[in-house]
């Protein structure tokens, strides 16, 4: 139900959309230009039902505006998928370059959703960092999801050159989607894992503290 407002304005409809405009003569640029409307309507749409805007729905907005943008600069469909796979590399530039710093991306990241906001919460979290198994946690989140993004942004400028932009319509529209799903997935059930694996270890640090004065 939260994904398919998402998938239907943001994936399937600018599809059909391309082809119908294409089909009737409009130039593959400008039809570009005017699918990019529908995540607006998704996102007036999220916002006049549930009275907030749905953060998806602005991310998908973004990327096919910025595209939009790029296709009247460059007049090119090719630099248009070119530019948003540019942006994808970036980021993932972003995430492998955050390891060298004293905290990585996802410890930030994790602490913007993990986190009610409160100061409580904030320093809950924040004490986390003391112990090594979560933050060697935070750098290989941080590590996959750099390598994730460097790779799909490779992907998307390899698939821009070999499918028609009809196809590319849904490709870059959904591939971001698909691959953030799956880094969340993964994200929250290591996430799980290591909690679980630190439970056990304090659970058989208390047992063994029982034990030893017998």
């Amino acid at each position: 139900m939260n994904w398919g407002p998402s998938i239907l304005f943001g994936v399937v409809l600018p599809f059909v959309t391309y082809g119908m405009l294409t089909d009737h003569g409009v130039s593959k640029v400008s039809a570009l230009l005017l699918i990019s409307l529908w995540p607006v309507v998704e996102t007036l749409i999220s916002l006049a039902v549930r009275r907030r805007v749905d953060e998806f729905g602005v991310m998908m907005l973004a990327l096919m505006l910025l595209g939009a943008l790029s296709a009247l600069a460059y007049n090119s469909t090719e630099l248009v998928f070119v530019k948003d796979s540019a942006i994808t590399g970036l980021l993932g530039l972003v995430y492998l370059g955050s390891l060298a710093l004293p905290r990585p991306l996802m410890f930030y990241l994790g602490r913007r959703f993990a986190t009610d906001g409160t100061p409580e919460g904030l320093a809950r979290w924040n004490g986390l960092w003391q112990y090594p198994g979560f933050r060697r946690t935070q750098y290989v989140m941080t590590a996959v999801w750099g390598v994730a993004f460097l790779l799909e942004a490779v992907v998307r400028v390899v698939l821009t050159y070999v499918l028609p932009t009809g196809a590319m319509v849904v490709v870059n529209n959904a591939l971001p989607a698909v691959v953030v799903a799956l880094l969340v997935a993964w994200t929250i059930r290591t996430g799980k894992r290591r909690r679980a694996e630190a439970a056990a270890r304090a659970a058989s640090a208390v047992e063994g503290a029982v034990r030893a004065p017998a």
